[in-house]
């Protein structure tokens, strides 16, 4: 994007937004700086050590459909350490596992007759057809799935998937998060390829994150872990950002954190706009990483309707990834996706443990503890909103009414599933959204109180 030389940007959030932002800004001339309140860069994408690994916190995989994804790791000379693998997903329903890898696995399912299966195929077909998902923003999800696969299907299969995702929230989604899960996952499947090719870094999101940083080193970000910012505050020569690194002004401001924090730090936005950034309804996840002797079934995915268990799926990432990767033995992802304020997160992680190992023994009943070499619990609250009915409507905007200040998150993402390739995508849309400001460049009006 064009930009004045050396102008003085703050992003707030080392999350992949907020570092794809400084890559671009600073590559064009700005001066950038990054006050991210964690020790470690990254967000939801970053790594941690398990045991003797060190992997992604939290599951990710690349699609060959993800471009934008494709084109930054090109960029920073990562191509060639893609590993792209064939792999498979399967159903669980509290009695036996589904493979569902073509259309004879779907015939192949014993709770639908043979119409109710058609009637799945083609929702999953028609959903992954639909290029604009906006045109199904206002229309309810269970209307809309009941009407094209029927009541048996959808009380079978499309009501506890969506429970385990969206939980009792679901009544309120509309179809247009189906229809973004569909369209990702379809295309997972190159044409004439019958199983789903997903991709990894060697090393994971560490790896990424090490040369994304490098490079942002290179340019001469200055990236500030460990440093929460308070408030941000128009002066006269700027925008003030006072943060635990003190007070600092700088020409403008990207802040890239969940939106309503995003809103207690701009005070001086106006109200619709504290009211978009503050009614944006969160689902969280608690996710389990283990580090595992014993092998699961094979595929990447497994999707769980048993209603009895806790978990929403389980990611074999030694399907993708390998299990040489992690020394011989699965590495397995365990989420429970949750509204943002439940209870739960507040729990020990020796109590959540016993409740992922109970979820897990639904499906694995010979799976024990002592088979399990390193276990980690991550807690997330802030994650996926929830695609209520006519969200589309209400999304945050990116450019605010105060010159300079810009708001940008995943609450930006409407018509996706959060994937690190949207997370890019988002970032090139705000960086044209800043250029496109006619106010980008004008002089800032004073604050009439010291920040």
């Amino acid at each position: 994007m064009a930009a004045n030389p050396q102008k003085r940007t703050c992003i707030v959030g080392a999350g992949f937004l907020g570092l794809t932002l400084a890559l671009r800004l600073s590559a064009a001339g700005n001066a950038v700086t990054i006050l991210e309140a964690s020790d470690r860069p990254g967000g939801l994408a970053d790594a941690w050590r398990l045991g003797d690994v060190v992997w992604d916190r939290h599951y990710h995989v690349i699609l060959p459909v993800d471009r934008a994804l494709i084109a930054l790791l090109e960029e920073l000379d990562l191509s060639g350490n893609v590993t792209w693998t064939k792999t498979g997903t399967d159903l669980f329903d509290g009695t036996r596992f589904h493979p569902l890898n073509g259309g004879i696995d779907f015939l192949r399912l014993p709770m639908l007759s043979f119409i109710d299966k058609a009637r799945l195929a083609a929702t999953i077909l028609y959903a992954s057809r639909i290029s604009d998902g906006d045109t199904l923003s206002d229309i309810g999800v269970e209307d809309w799935l009941t009407r094209l696969s029927g009541a048996r299907v959808f009380d079978a299969i499309w009501r506890p998937l969506l429970r385990a995702k969206l939980g009792d929230t679901y009544e309120n989604a509309s179809a247009q998060f189906i229809q973004a899960i569909a369209r990702r996952l379809y295309a997972a499947r190159a044409s004439g390829v019958a199983r789903d090719r997903f991709g990894v870094v060697q090393g994971g999101y560490a790896t990424i994150l090490e040369r994304l940083v490098s490079r942002l080193e290179a340019h001469g970000v200055d990236l500030r872990l460990g440093t929460g910012v308070e408030r941000i505050r128009r002066g006269p020569d700027g925008l003030r950002v006072a943060s635990d690194a003190g007070l600092q002004t700088f020409d403008r401001v990207i802040v890239t954190t969940p939106p309503a924090l995003a809103s207690r730090m701009c005070g001086e936005l106006g109200g619709d706009e504290h009211a978009r950034l503050e009614g944006v309804p969160y689902q969280g996840v608690i996710c389990a990483s283990a580090l595992m002797d014993a092998r699961l079934r094979g595929s990447y995915m497994t999707y769980i309707t048993d209603a009895d268990c806790p978990l929403t799926t389980i990611i074999d990432m030694s399907a993708v990834a390998g299990h040489a990767a992690f020394g011989g033995r699965t590495l397995a992802y365990l989420p429970m996706y949750l509204a943002s304020d439940d209870a739960l997160f507040n729990a020990s992680d020796d109590a959540i443990e016993t409740i992922v190992m109970d979820g897990l023994n639904r499906l694995y009943p010979d799976i024990r503890r002592e088979d399990i070499a390193a276990m980690r619990i991550s807690r997330a609250r802030h994650v996926l909103p929830v695609p209520v009915r006519g969200y589309a409507k209400r999304v945050p905007a990116i450019v605010t009414s105060v010159p300079g200040l810009y708001t940008a998150s995943s609450a930006n993402i409407v018509n996706g599933t959060l994937n690190i390739n949207e997370t890019i995508e988002l970032a090139e849309r705000t960086l044209a959204g800043i250029a496109a400001d006619p106010r980008c460049d004008a002089p800032r009006p004073l604050a009439t109180e010291a920040a």
